[in-house]
């Protein structure tokens, strides 16, 4: 599913990342933790292609993504990865239903298809109501179960979450990391998720921990 071959990371002096190996399995909810700055971030990004390993192999679904020119990798990352940040990161000008399409528009996929698939992913975060409401107008937790939608519109291989709970309170952490589960269980979805949390850490598959910018 997602193979790391001697990941190495720097910037500047500063080594961030020590010759990782790694394997995600597809289906897998692994976290990531570690104290801050030991590369858990950086780490995901290079997962997640939005940054290149200094050196090392990055592979997905079989295919060396840090061989793939500019163009190929933006669009290999639009089909296979979604992402879940700390803040929901929403358009404020575009209704909940038009942010979970922005990705599959970017993708090519036809207006009907991409309505349909948001509003599917949108019932089953029990937000179909709130559809047509623009972020200001949802709470917390609603804007990042909407920010989860739009990173599945795509029937991504992977989706990559980095701390998604981490500006929510108690009750709608618990909702957010249940759904990581309730996801999994009904669309087989893949969940890499760099967390603080280790009530979260715990009740995944499994918990990568990173220190000085190698797994231990």
């Amino acid at each position: 599913m997602i193979e790391l071959h001697g990941i190495t990371k720097s910037f500047g002096t500063l080594q961030v990342l020590r010759g990782i190996d790694l394997t995600i399995n597809k289906s897998e909810v692994v976290s990531i933790v570690g104290p801050s700055g030991a590369g858990k971030t950086t780490l995901l990004q290079i997962m997640g292609t939005l940054d290149a390993p200094d050196s090392g192999q990055v592979i997905i679904e079989e295919t060396e993504v840090n061989r793939l020119k500019e163009k190929e990798l933006s669009a290999f990352r639009n089909r296979h990865i979604g992402f879940v940040f700390q803040f929901h990161q929403l358009l404020p000008e575009f209704t909940a239903l038009e942010n979970v399409m922005i990705p599959a528009f970017i993708g090519g996929m036809g207006e009907k298809h991409a309505t349909d698939r948001a509003m599917e992913l949108l019932e089953f975060m029990q937000l179909a109501d709130r559809a047509t409401h623009k972020p200001n107008e949802l709470s917390g937790g609603e804007k990042q179960r909407v920010a989860v939608a739009r990173a599945l519109v795509n029937h991504p291989s992977v989706v990559l979450a980095d701390e998604p709970s981490g500006s929510l309170d108690t009750h709608n952490k618990e909702e957010l990391h249940q759904l990581f589960f309730d996801l999994r269980a009904r669309f087989g979805q893949t969940f890499v998720i760099v967390t603080h949390d280790e009530k979260l850490a715990s009740i995944t598959d499994r918990t990568i921990r990173l220190v000085d910018g190698m797994i231990c």
